[in-house]
């Protein structure tokens, strides 16, 4: 009795692996059956490197958005980046007990609030100061940044935070005998002994960044053209699909898919860079 049951829960777990590999594949089917005709019928450097999208005249070139995509995700990383990592490390060894629970409650709630939401407060916060203290409408790069940089805090803070409580605490106490300071064991010994875990949580805010759409539509101007400065409008790759898709026939919509299909290589990239940067780190660095 006790060899089928174990034997059913086998099937039941390769059961539930299989319907997560069997999602992927059918994503990437998706993608890359209706993306890939359209690329071949544009052409492949006029569809990345061109930089007129104009469905009217069957212009497809996605070169502005795709820069739009990654102007807007650096800046959401060179700001989220600092502030999440330095906040984790607060929060796994300085944090005071009594202010640890409301802090910890803040980021997961941070986690919580809808994409919406975030572009309201982007809406009606962010662009009216960014219009009345710099240049342009507000609607901008540097706004969809900022907004960006907030969402993806609570990725990097959990993250980070798990990987730091997991490093053995001989690596703290050997640092403090060999007579570090505090501080300089926690940022020269336990830190550097966590980045697999805190890399792992920058690659999810970026993935969280380049792909987010609702928030990034409502701060960012969506004029699909080059991006002419921090404080002009921008077109992402997301906002591009989710404006367009709703009327969108025939060659355009599969215009549509194919720019699905560089933002899905993109984030491919990224992943595979980290996992070989993290195979490198654990033989290490050879």
């Amino acid at each position: 009795m006790n060899t089928f049951k174990e034997l059913f829960m086998k099937c039941v777990f390769l059961a539930a692996a299989c319907t997560s590999v069997l999602a992927v594949a059918l994503i990437c089917i998706f993608l890359f059956a209706n993306g890939i005709p359209a690329i071949k019928e544009i052409g492949i450097f006029d569809f990345i490197l061109g930089r007129t999208w104009r469905p009217s005249n069957d212009v497809y070139g996605i070169f502005p958005m795709i820069l739009g995509s990654i102007y807007v995700t650096a800046g959401a990383i060179l700001l989220g980046v600092p502030i999440g990592l330095l906040t984790a490390v607060f929060m796994a060894r300085f944090c005071p007990k009594l202010i640890y629970k409301p802090l910890k409650a803040a980021t997961e709630l941070l986690a919580g609030i809808p994409s919406i939401v975030y572009g309201f407060f982007g809406l009606v916060v962010l662009v009216p100061f960014v219009r009345e203290n710099f240049d342009g409408n507000g609607s901008s790069i540097f706004t969809a940044s900022v907004l960006l940089g907030i969402m993806i805090l609570p990725t990097i803070i959990g993250v980070s935070e798990s990987a730091i409580r997991t490093v053995p605490e001989q690596y703290y106490e050997g640092a403090l005998a060999l007579g570090a300071t505090h501080e300089r064991s926690i940022f020269w010994v336990v830190l550097p002994a966590a980045k697999s875990g805190v890399i792992a949580g920058v690659v999810l805010g970026i993935g969280r960044a380049i792909g987010e759409t609702m928030a990034v539509m409502m701060v960012a101007g969506n004029q699909a053209r080059m991006p002419a400065g921090l404080f002009k409008g921008v077109r992402t790759m997301t906002t591009n699909i989710v404006m367009e898709m709703g009327y969108a026939a025939g060659l355009h919509r599969e215009a549509l898919i194919a720019t699905a299909v560089v933002l899905f290589v993109f984030i491919l990239i990224i992943n595979l860079s980290v996992s070989i940067l993290n195979r490198r780190n654990l033989n290490g660095g050879s």
